[in-house]
């Protein structure tokens, strides 16, 4: 049978070669577990995916969710694949034993949840959104918060949403209207608009926890004066059972060129001037708490964006080596037998290069959900501390280039199937929509690079960006273990060294005060430091399927020559290319910057 959701050696090879995850359960938190264990939890999950989020996910699509008398209805296969993921514990997957979690690392909740991204983004964006509201409510809310709100999330019982977006705001969060009075018994009723509230209403859980971002009347301008609040859609007695519905109304759906199982909702809050609010931590401070759920989302948004990437790869892998057409440019007899379309070079090229964007995606996430494993479980505070940097400075990326990157991967799988490849008898054109979402989802490109030049490069003295470039240097130096790895090294070194160069004369541009032309090319500079950091990982599995090739299994032969392959055109073809992206930065091309509304 064929693998849909994810190549299994691959993971294999992730966790166990390149990011060594037995070591983790040497650490108190994860002892109780081990390899047997780490891959009961992925078989698991593995099977949940195929059997009920993968069958319905092309079902999703075709039927979205409806407005039906002031409420969101979804098909009736999405809930018993919501429960099942819930009853075998991956919504508390890294959570303690003793509140009900399995106490995973996040490094292996993130590769179980990848197949049900594969199989179905979707339906377990549902989840997604619940785990991130939950572990903010956990990291910042009150006692009484925690016990209302949190254990009923954790529980399965109470589903969680990010409610940021205004409709005439967009991303500038600092010009959010959404208000919150105080009350005479200690809560807020908030008054205001939210779009594109993914998860904003459905019927897959008692409750809806939604994190709202809104000013109080004190409230300083700007970003300073957002303040995070709890609001239920079902208000909460002390005893824990529901109360009466809250004063906050489904506007309406959106329905989107794609990933159109998930409501996107419009809500209206208060429109009655009943709608109940709860402070969470101090005023003013929501957006810095918000962060947490927001960087959360980012990272998986990255990684459903990899794993749209990673289906189409491998739908349009099977679909070359079993489609014949055509013969190979020196086969001149007309009579001979078609070949599968996969012995052309052009096709070739096409899976190699999704192959190199899915798969370099796809460590690059997992490595950022193992940096997370270390904030929270290296021995000294100064360990994670540096962990978080490095995990910080990484996010911007995580999020960014797979969902540039892995979308071109979805283009290149259409392309594969050539004229059913954007028909809808064929899953690679949903693939592709769906994924699409994903530059525009938690933030553009755009914001994403204006994040990394313009504020984590910088952050801590460039601390972060030094330790980057620390463990590339490192990679590089092992790579010269491995003459065959001479041609992959060299371009990564080179492209590191001019982009440490050009990183250092941007910051001078800001720091000099000409932040409008130092960022006017952020967008290309978030590319090339992407391009940079998947090149490193592609050089450390290229390291590893080399001492595979020595020391491995024989049966892996092809497995850890096709890695090489992978790494080669990565670095050989791709790293490259990014010169001239470099000379553009280096010269601060304003080609951009300098154009002129009345122009276009």
């Amino acid at each position: 049978m064929s693998e849909t959701l994810l190549n299994a050696r691959n993971l294999a090879f992730e966790l166990y070669e390149v990011l060594d995850a037995e070591a983790l359960t040497q650490r108190e938190r994860f002892a109780e577990h081990s390899r047997e264990t780490f891959n009961a939890a992925i078989d698991t999950a593995r099977s949940i995916a195929e059997n009920l989020f993968a069958p319905h996910n092309r079902k999703n699509d075709e039927n979205e969710p409806e407005y039906v008398d002031g409420a969101a209805t979804l098909i009736p296969e999405v809930k018993p694949a919501v429960d099942a993921f819930l009853e075998a514990g991956f919504l508390n997957a890294t959570r303690e034993f003793d509140v009900g979690g399995m106490q995973l690392p996040n490094l292996l909740s993130q590769a179980c949840f990848a197949h049900f991204q594969s199989a179905n983004i979707a339906t377990s964006s549902y989840a997604m959104l619940t785990m991130g509201a939950a572990n903010l409510i956990e990291a910042f809310g009150n006692e009484d918060q925690k016990q209302r709100y949190l254990q009923p999330m954790i529980d399965g019982r109470f589903f969680g949403t990010m409610a940021l977006t205004e409709p005439h705001a967009g991303s500038s969060l600092s010009d959010i209207r959404t208000r919150a009075e105080p009350a005479a018994d200690g809560t807020y009723r908030l008054k205001g608009n939210k779009i594109f509230i993914s998860g904003g209403d459905h019927p897959l859980s008692d409750n809806i926890v939604h994190m709202v971002l809104a000013k109080l009347p004190d409230a300083p301008p700007g970003v300073k004066g957002i303040s995070l609040f709890i609001v239920p859609k079902f208000l909460v007695n002390d005893d824990g059972s529901l109360g009466k519905r809250n004063d906050v109304l489904l506007a309406g759906l959106f329905h989107k060129m794609g990933w159109r199982g998930t409501t996107s909702t419009a809500l209206n809050f208060g429109d009655n001037g009943e709608c109940v609010g709860y402070l969470v931590g101090k005023p003013h401070h929501g957006l810095a708490y918000m962060f947490q759920m927001m960087n959360e989302a980012r990272i998986g948004v990255g990684m459903g964006a990899v794993m749209l990437g990673y289906a189409g790869y491998l739908y349009s892998l099977d679909y070359a080596r079993q489609r014949p057409q055509g013969r190979l440019p020196d086969g001149k007899d007309p009579t001979s037998s078609q070949v599968a379309i996969i012995e052309h070079a052009d096709v070739r090229r096409m899976l190699l290069t999704q192959k190199a964007y899915v798969e370099g995606a796809f460590d690059l996430g997992l490595y950022a959900a193992r940096l997370f494993d270390d904030t929270q479980t290296l021995e000294t505070a100064e360990a994670r501390s540096s962990a978080l940097e490095l995990l910080d400075l990484l996010t911007p990326i995580v999020k960014s280039w797979p969902s540039e990157f892995c979308l071109k991967a979805n283009e290149l799988a259409i392309q594969i199937l050539g004229g059913h490849g954007y028909t809808r008898e064929y899953p690679v054109e949903q693939y592709y929509r769906d994924n699409r979402l994903n530059p525009i989802h938690e933030g553009t490109h755009g914001i994403q690079s204006l994040d990394l030049l313009g504020r984590k490069i910088s952050m801590n003295n460039g601390a972060a960006l030094k330790q980057l470039v620390k463990l590339i240097q490192k990679c590089c130096e092992q790579a010269k273990g491995f003459t065959s790895l001479d041609a992959m090294r060299q371009p990564l070194e080179q492209l590191l060294a001019r982009l440490s160069a050009v990183t250092l004369a941007l910051l001078g541009d800001l720091m000099s005060g000409k932040v409008n032309q130092g960022l006017a090319n952020s967008a290309l500079y978030l590319k090339v430091f992407g391009h940079c950091v998947i090149g490193w990982r592609w050089l450390e599995q290229a390291i590893r399927a080399e001492q595979g090739l020595a020391h491995g299994n024989p049966a892996d032969t092809d497995f850890y020559q096709g890695k090489l392959q992978a790494a080669r055109y990565f670095l050989t073809w791709e790293v490259p290319a990014c010169q001239h992206d470099l000379d553009l930065l280096e010269a601060r091309d304003d080609t951009c910057l300098n154009m002129q509304d009345n122009w276009f």
